[in-house]
């Protein structure tokens, strides 16, 4: 019975604020830590964050090691590096700085400290059997969420598939939320990683899985992205923009914990692990064909999206409020330099068959979208998107 009722985990501490990173050292120290691993992405070495986060760590009176083998759209052997420096300097708390990749790749190695393996055994729903060290994340992008999520995701570098470990073991215990740490994001990674927040938060309201719990954050983190994310692309030390849009890739994720997403992850999977394109790249050239493909069988939430971003659509029916919504993302994408198509990206139109094979193997967001996805839908959005 427990399995059908509607369910909705609130797991990770959230701190915000200008400054936040500064609190980095006494929030690990009042966590019972002593010996910390640091995994970063590594083009943080120039920016002076890294730096930041270790004096923070260092006046605390904690000392540890840092972890730089993160790669865009990690391989999970990105993962097991990190979790072996971690069990050299026997670390009690891991601390994620970065995007996605560098959360992700910190979120696996905790767990990779009290389970036994490597990484790639942990792909799949609930493999992690035991709760990893304990784990603060700290976005320096506004994109992917994971510092609230329980999901890690990685390329295998044999097969070059996309999955996921996912685990209620994987929530990070803390995410720390400095705006400041974003304002020198180039404007075509603010971009893209804002239109893979603005991805999850339609795809997990228009999810099958959504509920009233997930709904409202799917819409808030709408608002705040739609109405910041013009501002955080051509003004990026716009301080009002830059906390709108960490707080929109928040709410994004707590929404997507547990509501999911749909076909453009799938179809984003993939691109990413084929041609190495960031996967909020990819998100952003396929939602609008996604959006489309799905507006028949997700009116009503598709309205209420476009009431998000700020549409007139008081007087229009259902149908056309939905449409405004595809038109408005669509809009947004051309304003902040989305390329065009998956040609732009280099992606050979002879690889459909190939892509597809792949995307239908994301089986969680594909069972989640709204409309059936099956092989001639999902080339038909590949075809659109090209």
């Amino acid at each position: 019975m427990i399995e059908r009722l509607k369910n909705f985990q609130f797991r990770t501490r959230i701190l915000s604020g200008l400054g936040a990173i500064n609190a980095l050292g006494e929030l690990s120290k009042s966590m019972g830590a002593k010996k910390y691993l640091l995994v970063a992405d590594p083009s943080l070495e120039s920016h002076g964050i890294l730096e930041s986060a270790r004096k923070s760590l260092r006046d605390s009176g904690l000392s540890g090691e840092i972890s730089l083998k993160v790669e865009p759209e990690p391989y999970l052997d990105n993962a097991d590096s990190a979790a072996d420096i971690g069990r050299d300097i026997q670390a009690d708390i891991v601390i994620g700085i970065g995007g996605g990749s560098a959360m992700d790749t910190a979120k696996a190695a905790s767990a990779l400290l009290t389970n036994p393996g490597k990484a790639e055994e942990y792909v799949g729903l609930n493999v992690v059997k035991h709760p990893g060290i304990p784990t603060i994340m700290i976005p320096t992008t506004s994109g992917t969420g994971s510092e609230v999520t329980f999901t890690a995701v990685f390329t295998n570098r044999q097969t070059k598939a996309k999955g996921g470990i996912n685990s209620i073991y994987m929530f990070p215990n803390v995410a720390l939320l400095d705006p400041e740490l974003t304002f020198s994001l180039p404007p075509d990674i603010t971009a893209s990683t804002g239109m893979d927040a603005l991805t999850h938060a339609i795809e997990s309201v228009t999810s099958l899985s959504s509920t009233i719990f997930t709904e409202s954050l799917s819409l808030t983190a709408v608002r705040l992205i739609s109405t910041s994310l013009r501002r955080a692309v051509y003004r990026g030390n716009d301080i009002n923009a830059r906390e709108n849009m960490l707080l929109g890739s928040l709410f994004g994720g707590l929404a997507l914990a547990d509501a999911g997403v749909g076909a453009a992850h799938a179809l984003a999977y993939p691109l990413g692990g084929n041609y190495r394109i960031p996967h909020g790249l990819a998100n952003a050239v396929l939602i609008p064909h996604v959006m489309e493909f799905n507006l028949p069988a997700a009116e009503r939430t598709m309205a209420l999206v476009a009431q998000s971003m700020g549409e007139s659509v008081e007087s229009l029916s259902m149908r056309w409020s939905a449409e405004a919504a595809v038109d408005s993302v669509r809009t947004l994408c051309d304003d902040i330099g989305i390329p065009a198509g998956l040609s732009e990206l280099g992606v050979p139109m002879d690889d459909i068959p190939m892509l597809v094979e792949g995307a239908l193997k994301v089986t969680r967001p594909v069972e989640n979208n709204p409309r059936k996805l099956g092989p001639e839908e999902a080339a038909l959005i590949y075809e659109a998107a090209f």
